[in-house]
């Protein structure tokens, strides 16, 4: 695991894999609580301290019928944990002065000036402003697969409200945003930037683009069709069954049947949403970050990705308040109600992402934490579910 056990392994619980210092035993003890009370069937959760791992715990199988044993190297798709690691990709760039946030996205991808883009600035993409949650033409099969069909595709699209003025989360095509201006400067692409800037320097188990010497230990993911009470009480969800050209419909639906569990897609760069990993992977990658030590980005840049860019009352594609900085989610109450999925409670100062289904990672550099946790049966909801939440809560009562 890269740390020595700080505690042992509950003895009564030998199904529960790694350690937990006893300090943090909150954790483990909500940990084994979701599988007890709450159907998780498999799942990984990692802590970091002060730059030190406290908790680093697994339990459970791969598959419902319980017969792949999770281990400490099974990877799963993370979904929108990605963003973030997109987003590091731009803010290094910043940091060297390749690129200023405030230039138009067009000064590094001139084709994406076309329809009245010319003026929209960098940061518009990092902050769901840009007004490109998604495109209007249907996308053929396995589109997501292919960057310059995309990139293109985006560019020439004609924006679904006025760049800059509010915001609706870009549930995919962040990743083709971000991850062209990338690009377009670096050289790279995003997944071999991100590889070289950050996985590496970090050893974090997180991929945008699996190896092909990894596939051994990739996990599915499990998603049980909601109820139609479910998706008719739920605005987004209501939205996307009910309207097929407006903004949810388009994003979630119209993704030339991209399916994170087939083969075909795990070496694609799906900066949006399409990254494998692990609860260890996401923790590991923020541990720099929550230290502040400027050692993979100056505090400048840190301080961009926690502090509030663009809020408002109405996602356009989500239709409930949302609260985003330069690349990273912040703390969203929506009612405070975890089991809802509606709110991710992580402290002000503290900046992360949610992937669907409710796998969750964060940096919180105030009490120097970083978390990670992640898991194969995927929740409803649009943020973290009672069980991401639950461990959460448990971390910051082990610090109080």
């Amino acid at each position: 695991m890269g740390d020595a056990p700080l505690s042992t392994v509950f003895e009564d619980n030998p199904d529960l894999g790694g350690f937990a210092a006893p300090q943090f035993l909150p954790v483990a003890e909500a940990f084994i609580k979701n599988f007890r009370e709450r159907d998780e069937i498999g799942a990984c959760v990692t802590v970091i301290h002060q730059g030190q791992t406290v908790a680093d715990l697994w339990m459970g199988h791969q598959n419902p019928a319980k017969t792949v044993p999770w281990d400490a190297q099974t990877l799963l798709p993370v979904f929108s944990n990605t963003k973030v690691a997109t987003a590091l990709c731009l803010h290094k760039l910043v940091d060297e002065g390749k690129v200023d946030l405030d230039a138009p996205v067009a000064t590094y991808w001139p084709e994406f000036a076309a329809k009245g883009k010319g003026a929209v600035p960098v940061s518009s993409l990092l902050n769901h402003s840009a007004g490109l949650p998604a495109v209007r033409q249907p996308l053929p099969h396995a589109s997501f697969r292919d960057w310059e069909f995309m990139t293109q595709t985006l560019a020439a699209e004609e924006p679904f409200w006025e760049p800059g003025t509010t915001n609706g989360y870009h549930m995919a095509s962040f990743g083709w945003l971000v991850g062209e201006v990338v690009r377009r400067v670096s050289g790279m692409s995003l997944g071999a930037y991100f590889d070289q800037h950050f996985r590496q320097p970090t050893q974090a188990e997180f991929y945008i683009g699996l190896p092909r010497s990894e596939y051994h230990r990739f996990a599915p993911v499990l998603l049980k069709r909601p109820s139609l009470i479910t998706v008719l009480g739920h605005p987004f969800l209501r939205r996307v069954v009910l309207n097929r050209n407006s903004i949810p419909s388009l994003s979630l639906i119209n993704s030339g049947r991209f399916s994170p569990n087939k083969p075909i897609y795990w070496p694609a760069h799906i900066g949006g949403g399409g990254g494998i990993g692990n609860a260890r992977g996401m923790a590991n990658l923020y541990r720099p970050l929550a230290e502040n030590d400027g050692t993979l980005l100056s505090q400048a840049a840190v301080d961009r990705l926690r502090s509030p860019s663009m809020e408002t009352r109405n996602d356009l594609n989500l239709g409930l308040p949302t609260r985003f900085s330069l690349g990273a989610m912040l703390r969203m109450d929506n009612g405070g109600e975890a089991s809802r999925g509606s709110s991710l409670l992580i402290p002000n100062g503290a900046f992360g992402h949610t992937g669907i289904g409710g796998s969750v990672s964060f940096a919180d550099p105030d009490q120097r934490i970083a978390f990670g946790y992640a898991m194969t049966r995927l929740g409803t909801g649009l943020f973290v579910n009672e069980r991401g939440q639950d461990l959460i809560d448990a971390v910051y009562q082990a610090l109080s």
